[in-house]
């Protein structure tokens, strides 16, 4: 085995990581792609021989690469918010298995991709290193360009954004986050009884006109009608996720890390009273969004704790494999 196929190997070993890494900063699966098959190229002109720490030089430039990728995402002024609904999520359900769709939607932490949207990319990249990768702030610092100390306050601002406040109690939102979660497990599966007990007999759902298919009302009143709605969008709900809006419990649609969708929800007791639906991107700008620790799934449930490294077809079910070609 000569140096070439040697050095691929070491980077192999750390592929999963790098790709874990750059999707977590740059909330898309096909970036990550990229950013990682960079740094691949960028091992390719230096000397591995003089680099010490592989592991701790790659994480380095994948994170610098993202930095970089960020920063031209913010000067393009790209929208991620709203836009016309995908028509996959007009369509009947075409037989995908919703158990397996959910467990994809949770598995990559959707509401946490959304909610690191809003952040500066310094902020964003301080954060996903050091809450998600637990990457000391002597190793941030130089990917942003900051002293130790300013890395740590980035992270910390950065935390206060994503983690929220919560404009009720403790035990109020506890309830809350209990019956959004009910309801999506009930329109993820399309079970009626299950959402006849979650909702409110009076339920009111209200939409702006772009979060429905053509023909659909605006507003639907009733448990009974507001449950047979939700079962034929049901779609939907696979790209759902629970998150904290304007201080309460509510959920984002947002396939691919993208937010469309959010709901505002309405709880009393045990049951859904009322819930919006708002597509419009001004009024989706202006929600305060936020994900509490331990509500965004394996990604945000264990913030310190750095995933193992991916299986190769992780990376390649996106036809675009992340290391060496």
């Amino acid at each position: 085995m000569d140096g070439h196929d040697e050095l691929a190997l070491r980077f192999e070993a750390q592929r999963g990581r790098l790709w874990a890494v750059a999707h977590r900063m740059l909330g898309s699966a096909s970036e990550a792609d990229d950013a990682v098959q960079e740094t691949w190229l960028r091992l390719g002109r230096v000397d591995a021989g003089t680099v010490e720490n592989l592991p701790g030089w790659l994480r380095t430039v994948v994170s610098r690469i993202c930095l970089d990728m960020l920063r031209a995402r913010t000067a393009r002024r790209e929208e991620f918010v709203g836009g016309p609904l995908p028509e996959a999520f007009e369509a009947p359900d075409d037989g995908a298995d919703p158990a397996r769709e959910a467990e994809r939607a949770d598995a990559v932490g959707l509401a946490l991709l959304v909610v690191l949207d809003t952040l500066t990319p310094a902020e964003r990249i301080a954060f996903v290193l050091h809450d998600l990768f637990a990457v000391p702030f002597e190793d941030i610092a130089p990917v942003v360009d900051r002293t130790r100390t300013t890395a740590k306050k980035l992270a910390s601002r950065a935390r206060h954004k994503v983690r929220g406040t919560p404009a009720v109690s403790a035990v109020d939102l506890a309830v809350q986050r209990r019956v959004v979660e009910a309801f999506l497990a009930a329109a993820r599966g399309g079970d009626i009884g299950a959402l006849l007990a979650v909702l409110d007999p009076d339920v009111v759902r209200r939409a702006d006109p772009g979060a429905v298919p053509a023909g659909v009302p605006t507003e639907v009143r009733g448990a009974r009608a507001v449950a047979a709605e939700t079962v034929l969008l049901r779609r939907q709900a696979l790209h759902a996720a629970p998150a904290l809006l304007d201080g309460r419990a509510g959920l984002v649609v947002a396939p691919g890390g993208r937010l469309l969708l959010a709901l505002t929800v309405a709880v009393d007791g045990e049951r859904i009273t009322s819930y919006e639906v708002i597509a419009d991107p001004v009024r989706l700008r202006a929600l305060d969004l936020a994900v509490p620790e331990g509500w965004s799934g394996p990604t945000g449930s264990e913030p310190r704790r750095e995933p193992p490294g991916e299986p190769r077809a992780s990376a390649d079910r996106t036809g675009r494999a992340g290391g060496p070609r």
